[in-house]
């Protein structure tokens, strides 16, 4: 009982304490990264993994529910964020997330956020940036994503301003 009250007790000072530091910096001015869930994102979210044993390996297959199929081979419009494949200030193959890549560390708070990989139409690209992009093309399943890319792609993307 006594180690309950102790815990309780050091709860209630740790809250206060982080309110007090978030009123004693208001300059710090943090800016709220609404996820840019869609339809579209939230149809990608549903994407789900048959795992199967291969020997002592597990396989995971991803599986497709019928309102993410109705997307595959159509243009989609997708809002997110450019997280990098490569080094370099300009990219015509990055994923794109729903959530900010410094948010990234808390990662697996509450799941990884869904991420599609993205493939510019020949010839242009996306310039690195920290603000949110929304881009346009044809989403694509991949047929072998245990080779290396992304389960989910668009292809042919133009930048949308």
């Amino acid at each position: 009982m006594k180690n309950i009250i102790i815990a309780a007790f050091i709860s209630l000072l740790s809250i206060g304490f982080a309110k007090a530091q978030i009123g004693q910096f208001p300059e710090m001015n943090v800016p709220d990264h609404t996820p840019m869930m869609n339809s579209t994102w939230e149809a990608i979210d549903k994407m789900m993994y048959k795992v199967t044993q291969e020997g002592n390996k597990k396989v995971y297959t991803p599986t497709y529910p019928p309102v993410l199929k109705a997307l595959e081979n159509k243009i989609v419009d997708l809002p997110g964020y450019l997280v990098p494949l490569n080094s370099g200030r300009n990219h015509s193959t990055f994923m794109l997330s729903v959530l900010p890549i410094m948010q990234c560390m808390f990662c697996g708070t509450n799941g990884i956020p869904p991420m599609v990989e993205i493939f510019m139409k020949d010839g242009t690209s996306v310039k690195f940036t920290e603000e949110p992009i929304k881009v346009k093309g044809k989403m694509k399943f991949n047929p072998e994503p245990l080779k290396g890319n992304a389960e989910i792609q668009i292809i042919d993307a133009v930048l949308i301003k």
